[in-house]
């Protein structure tokens, strides 16, 4: 028996909850979102998402602060928490995701390596993020980014009757 992809696990739970999601991605170009809609009646959970690739895009469609980006850069915490938040409130979302990184192959630093990603969510009772390191290529990046942000959605989803993610 083959497990259910995660995608699918996540529309189950959202479903059973009745909540709503949202993404904001950057690295992963809309890959959470295509895979969140890729399950029969998504629609009654996906409200939408925003690629926002260039950080003009993150200030003007996300609301991230032109300073979050000067000092910490695209590829942060804060940024990734902010886009999440940012697609939250335009999408008046139960919960927002949110991926940004560098994909590869180029475009890494000493302090910031291609592969590295953040992953971001935000809810009403929560905000978390992760920081990962993948050592792929930049299609495969790209696929445990996204990845890991269902991963993330369905943890505080199988948590939420029991609130365990409350800070």
């Amino acid at each position: 028996m083959t497990e259910e992809p995660l995608e699918a696990q996540v529309g189950r739970l959202l479903l059973r909850h009745r909540l709503t999601v949202a993404t904001a991605e950057s690295c992963t170009g809309g890959l959470v979102g295509h895979l969140l809609t890729n399950v029969p009646g998504s629609s009654e959970y996906v409200l939408g998402g925003i690629i926002a690739y260039s950080n003009k895009a993150k200030i003007s469609l996300l609301g991230v602060h032109p300073e979050t980006l000067e000092q910490h850069g695209a590829v942060s915490e804060l940024t990734a928490l902010a886009m999440a938040h940012g697609a939250r409130e335009r999408f008046g979302a139960d919960i927002a995701v949110s991926v940004t990184g560098i994909a590869g192959p180029t475009g890494g630093t000493p302090d910031k390596p291609v592969g590295l990603v953040f992953v971001g969510l935000v809810a009403a009772d929560v905000q978390r993020c992760e920081r990962h390191v993948w050592a792929a290529d930049r299609l495969g990046n790209k696929q445990l980014s996204a990845e890991a942000a269902l991963r993330l959605l369905l943890d505080y989803l199988q948590g939420y009757g029991g609130k365990r993610w409350l800070a």
